[in-house]
């Protein structure tokens, strides 16, 4: 595995502060403060107490569930939620999901069963997934605004990245592997700024070391996200406008929607922090 170029450099300590610590963190701070602050982190066992349309199916251990209402994008309610679309939600074949599943304003959810949500409610429509969409928007529109971003290159595929606000220059690709690597940080906190799309290779692999975990991590993406067959994935997308994931793709994270659909294919979906390993 190579290092890009882009990422292999060494912070000294007042960029470390500025980039990690952080200011306060306010989402109308506007000017030149430094973007964002570490996101917060909380240890405690959940409970698995299944939502009224949690499909029953084989139990998997969930040692920790990601904040809800805490960390520097402000997800809110839109936290819980494994998938939220706007338009519709469509599912093919097996896909599992463990979080709660809506949709807003559109009340369209195709395909649960075959497909099965874990630990969650199924949302199609109403106050609460539209609530979720409105949450989606702040945090949303929080990300976009966050500034002094380190540039990236169209591929991240191949790359080491460590912790910080990330922009691309239009679109972002990963074709094989992309490492994030935590620095042993617990807290550490990746943000992507992609103002069009974000297309995942085929088998590409979002990976995570040194503690890096996928409660920090956020992809924003301006229009469309595409993840292609067999991906691994890691984080929250925040796009714009639609989410296509392609079959027998894995997700440690969120999928969330603004505009348009979700579609799903054989897919794996958890919004729970539950592996360590990558």
């Amino acid at each position: 595995m190579r290092t890009s170029n882009y990422f292999s450099y060494a912070l000294s300590a007042s960029a470390i502060v500025a980039l990690l610590a952080g200011c306060s963190g306010a989402s109308g701070n506007a000017g030149g403060g430094s973007g964002f602050a570490p996101l917060a982190q909380t240890s405690s066992t959940m409970s698995l107490t299944p939502g009224n349309n949690t499909s029953v199916g084989p139990q998997r251990i969930l040692s920790r569930s990601c904040p809800i209402a805490k960390g520097d994008v402000p997800l809110a309610s839109a936290a819980s939620f494994a998938v939220l679309g706007a338009s519709t939600v469509t599912s093919t074949g097996l896909t599992v999901l463990n979080g709660d599943l809506g949709v807003s304003p559109g009340t369209s959810i195709t395909g649960f069963g075959p497909g099965v949500v874990k630990h969650g409610t199924i949302y199609a429509g109403g106050p609460l997934a539209a609530q979720a969409q409105a949450d989606l928007a702040i945090g949303y529109n929080y990300t976009v605004a966050l500034q002094h971003p380190r540039q990236i290159p169209a591929d991240i595929g191949g790359t080491t990245i460590t912790p910080g606000l990330y922009n691309a220059l239009s679109s972002l690709g990963i074709t094989g592997t992309v490492t994030l690597d935590g620095k042993n940080n617990a807290n550490s906190l990746f943000i992507f700024q992609i103002p069009s799309t974000l297309t995942t290779g085929v088998q590409s692999n979002v990976k995570l070391i040194h503690e890096a975990d996928a409660c920090n991590v956020y992809w924003q993406v301006g229009s469309s996200a595409t993840l292609n067959t067999a991906s691994q994935f890691r984080g929250t997308i925040m796009a714009a406008v639609s989410i296509s994931v392609g079959s027998k793709v894995l997700v440690r994270g969120q999928l969330l929607a603004e505009s348009g659909a979700v579609t799903l294919i054989d897919d794996n979906v958890n919004r729970f922090y539950i592996d360590t390993h990558n």
